[in-house]
């Protein structure tokens, strides 16, 4: 039967995440989606508030999904909608909804244009099998589609497919006041020396979501600190106090984030969608 659950009120605003495959768990595969997704939900107003990293197995993925649609605003998934049989994110998210898993005429169509007819077979046309009722999610990189069915959007796992995937998506989601996010760091510095003056920020800031990260860069170590919210004006406030932390500690505040390395995208051919 279909869960029936609903967000809460004051909870439509929010949204979680959920990470499937095995590769993801074994370790054969770095995930490099879920800071994106961060990034560009809190900017239109939709806070990350969870993200589960889950297999591939059907059981697991239809109570996550039933799980996380009735506790949050709008639940993403990246992952598992290729060819293989591995490939059941698709089916599972229709079984969490109580709907016929079926072939979109659409879906067909699309996969029909991009690839060759020698190479269409029904590994291929799985690709075009979403739940009854869905809404296709273009796919400008690859031509196999993503899919939404109620608060759930379907997603591929390869990076660059799910940022396309995600730019057809933003315009259609619910934007709320975008999350505002300062941040500061200091060398040679452990986060021994800042957590009694972090914590007092915190409390004069119950509003503003404060955090430190420690991280290592050329050689040696630092921490950021990092102070996040909706209330532009109060974020400000919090980031000034954690540049006088630093400063009454005797180190010169950087502002930014320390430098990252960037994760590298694999090689895509057309109907890839995994």
């Amino acid at each position: 039967m279909p869960h029936a659950q609903h967000p809460l009120p004051g909870e439509t605003l929010t949204a979680a995440l959920i990470v499937i495959g095995n590769e993801i768990l074994s370790g054969r595969t770095q995930d490099a989606n879920i800071r994106f997704l961060a990034g560009r939900l809190g900017a239109i107003g939709l806070p990350l508030r969870e993200v589960r990293i889950i297999p591939d197995i059907a059981d697991t993925i239809v109570a996550t999904v039933n799980d996380l649609r009735a506790r949050y605003g709008q639940v993403f998934t990246t992952g598992g909608i290729g060819p293989t049989h591995d490939d059941i994110t698709s089916e599972c998210v229709a079984a969490a909804f109580g709907v016929p898993w079926e072939r979109h005429p659409q879906a067909e169509a699309l996969l029909r244009a991009a690839i060759p007819p020698e190479r269409i077979n029904d590994a291929v046309l799985r690709m075009a099998t979403i739940p009854r009722g869905a809404r296709l999610v273009d796919n400008p990189v690859s031509a196999a589609p993503g899919f939404s069915i109620g608060n759930v959007h379907v997603m591929a796992g390869v990076p660059s497919i799910m940022r396309a995937m995600f730019d057809q998506l933003e315009p259609k989601l619910p934007h709320g006041p975008p999350v505002v996010m300062r941040s500061t760091y200091g060398i040679d510095l452990r986060e021994g020396q800042i957590a009694a003056g972090l914590s007092a920020i915190q409390v004069d800031f119950p509003d503003v979501d404060i955090g430190s990260y420690p991280f290592r860069l050329d050689g040696t170590v630092g921490v950021a600190l990092v102070s996040k919210g909706g209330d532009a004006a109060r974020v400000e406030a919090a980031h000034a106090r954690n540049r006088g932390l630093l400063r009454d500690l005797g180190y010169d505040p950087v502002e930014g984030e320390p430098p990252l390395r960037q994760m590298s995208d694999v090689e895509l051919t057309p109907g890839t969608a995994n």
